[in-house]
Order: structure tokens, then sequence, then C-alpha cells
């Protein structure tokens, strides 16, 4: 809290990380509520690569109508029930804690002004919905003090959007899809922490930073209701494969996790394919990639990497850190050591690696000029940790937005 008289500008700030699922959601039971048709499950991603930053803040002195400003520009809350439901939800947990304790100030009576940053491209396929919502539900229940678990609070970041239930924790997340109408049993939990499996790496080749052709709710209704694949996957495949990898998670079995990773994105891939008209997230980039990862595995003569695709054309390939000069060293000597990406925190490893891991005429030909004339830029990052508390306010103590 900060004052500049008898009107305090309350602040909370969290940091909050991208997920990437390896057992994939798509399709919604209840749109309303954002109720998946099936579970899914992911890993959470470094923060120190990627992360959204959010400044939550509340006070007397400010306009009667919440706001929200993300990556500097205003946001319009009253068209985004996602977000008024999000808000509504976390204001009724704050009222009954007024309504039980006298004594505490009244913050839900207070209009709210939100900023967020993140730092990485928005709406190009790297889970940017997902982090925003997870920092938006953290920062307000922490500048409302609620005493609520991130589990608990999964069910709210759900409603703004689903995979954002999975940004409030750590390493490997899985969302139980739940049965009751309501929503109340479908949310986040843990599986196994970062410090369970620490050594998991990705490499992200991001091939557009441009906006999806096809939004992912519209994507996702249009496959539930026009793709024969998709109602196998949900009863059969998907419950399958929930067991079978967070079996490999638990036992730190990289080639049954990747397998399971490729399949299920391939799968999931294929039924928005099956849809009508059919919906294209992956591209010849894409589909040089998928190549690519086959035939590391293939030289090597063991599976040492994974590749998956969210709704959109960019390659998430997950890696042990000992396999690193096999796979990202092989990536780094394919699209040069010029390509935007290839250094920060997770860059140790691959300095001082010079060589392709895996000899590139081992590499089909189109695949490394498809991969070189089309991939902008490299992300390098790994299993991280859920959202951080931080003091770095996107809103001063007097209640200005923050410019940096």
């Amino acid at each position: 809290m900060a004052s500049d008289s008898s009107k305090p500008v309350y602040r909370a700030t969290t940091t909050a990380p991208v997920n990437i699922a390896v057992i994939k959601y798509w399709g919604k039971r209840d749109v309303t509520l954002n109720l998946p048709t099936n579970p899914s499950l992911s890993v959470t991603l470094s923060q120190r690569s990627l992360r959204t930053l959010t400044t939550a803040s509340c006070s007397a002195k400010f306009p009667k109508d919440d706001t929200l400003s993300l990556n500097g520009k205003p946001q319009d809350i009253s068209s985004s029930k996602r977000t008024l439901a999000c808000l509504s939800n976390l204001r009724s947990l704050r009222q009954q804690l007024e309504a039980a304790d006298s004594s505490l100030p009244k913050l839900s009576v207070l209009s709210l002004r939100i900023v967020s940053e993140n730092n990485f491209p928005t709406a190009a396929g790297l889970a940017s919905s997902a982090a925003g919502f997870a920092a938006l539900v953290r920062a307000v229940a922490d500048l409302y003090q609620l005493p609520q678990s991130a589990t608990e609070l999964s069910r709210i970041a759900r409603q703004g959007s689903g995979s954002a239930c999975r940004s409030l924790m750590g390493g490997y997340v899985a969302w139980r899809s739940g049965d009751l109408a309501d929503g109340s049993d479908s949310l986040a939990e843990e599986v196994a922490p970062a410090s369970h499996w620490p050594e998991m790496r990705a490499l992200i080749l991001v091939v557009s930073a441009e906006k999806k052709d096809v939004p992912s709710t519209e994507g996702m209704q249009t496959t539930v209701g026009t793709s024969e694949l998709f109602a196998r996957r949900v009863e059969s495949v998907v419950p399958e494969r929930m067991a079978a990898i967070e079996a490999a998670i638990r036992d730190r079995d990289f080639p049954k996790f990747a397998e399971i990773t490729m399949r299920d994105s391939n799968t999931f891939h294929a039924t928005c394919l099956d849809s009508w008209p059919p919906i294209f997230y992956m591209n010849d980039v894409s589909r040089a990639a998928v190549r690519l990862v086959h035939d590391i595995n293939s030289a090597v003569g063991r599976t040492v990497c994974a590749y998956t695709f969210d709704a959109g054309p960019n390659a998430v390939i997950y890696y042990e850190e000992k396999d690193s000069a096999l796979v990202a060293g092989t990536a780094k000597a394919i699209l040069g050591s010029n390509t935007e990406g290839w250094g920060g925190p997770f860059y140790e490893t691959l300095a001082n690696v010079t060589a392709p891991g895996v000899e590139l005429d081992k590499i089909d030909p189109r695949v490394l000029s498809t991969l070189k004339d089309g991939v902008s830029r490299v992300i390098l990052t790994g299993v991280g940790e859920g959202p951080v508390k931080v003091q770095d306010h996107l809103v001063s103590e007097t209640g200005e937005i923050v410019t940096n």
C-alpha cells in the first residue's frame, strides 16, 4: 500500500509463466464457464525466458470503472465477459473477507487499475492469454489478500482463459476436466514440481509473430461440432494418454514422455484438419520442424527430442539438458548463430558449441532450407516455477501508470 493523502493506492504485482501443453486442451463442454471436453497437461516454462508482469491496484482516487492496460494499450474490459467474470469472482471473495472482519479496508468497492506487460508476442501461439489471465488473477488475489490456494484460484483463472489455470502453478500441471455442471471440479493441480524433473528444456522455433487466422475459441467450436475424429480423442485417446504421461513424468522417462507428446500434438492437429471447413495451424516451416525432430532421433539412435504445436505454427521442442548439443546445437547450426534468440539464461550449455550435434547430411536437405528461411527467432527455455510476487510495480505510489 502507498498513500499520498486520505485516498491511498493499494498495489500488488506478480509475474506469471507461459505453459505449453503436451496433452492438448481443445473443445469446450460449456463455453460460458470455459469447461473443457477433456483433461490436459502442460509444462510450465521458466519466467527467466517468458513471462507476464501484472500490477493490480485500487484506490478511491481512480475513476469509477475498472481499467486494464496491456503492453501500453488500454483494453476494453466492458466487452470482455471473461475478464469481468474473473474480477467479479475475486471481488466476491474479498467481500467475504470484509464481511467477516470489519477492520479490513473495503477494497472490494474500489475500482481497479490493472497494468500488464508481456515480454513475448501476444496472440502468436505462445499462450499469451494463459500467462496474462494467470497474472491478473494472482495479482488481484494478492491485492485483496485472499487466502485461497492456487488450485482454488485456478477455477477463476479458467474462466478467463482455459489454459490460464495451469499457469498458476509451476512444473508439470494437469487441468482436470471435471464432471459437475457448475465447473467446481474443473481445476488445475500440480502433478510434479519443477524440482522433480529440472533437466527438462524447450527450444521454441518462432515461425510467425502474426495473429492466428482462426482464433482458438472459434477453432475449438468448429472442431467440436464437425470433426468425426474428435469424439474418439475425447472418449478414449486423451484419458489413456493422461495416465501414461503422468507416469512418464513421475519416472522421468523422457522417451515415453516424448512419444506421447508428439502423438498427442499430431492427433490434435488431425482433428483440426478433420474439422469442416478444415483448420490449418501448422505450415511448411512447422512440418519441417517435425521432420527435424524425427531425423535427429533417428540419427542419434534414441529419442532425445519431441515436438509439440499449439494452435499456431511455432514449434516447441522438448529435450533434456544433457542432450542440448544434440538438439539445440543442431538447430543452431541450421539456423545460424545470428538468428535472434541464441543467448540468455539457458544458453550456457550451447555457448561453446560450434559444430552440429547431428551431422547435417543426416537431416533432410529440404528441412535445412525451409527452417533457415522460415524461423524468425528462437527462444531457449526450460521447466520453471509458478507465479512470483514482485515489487517491480507498473503503477506508481500515486496511481499513475509507469512507462518503461
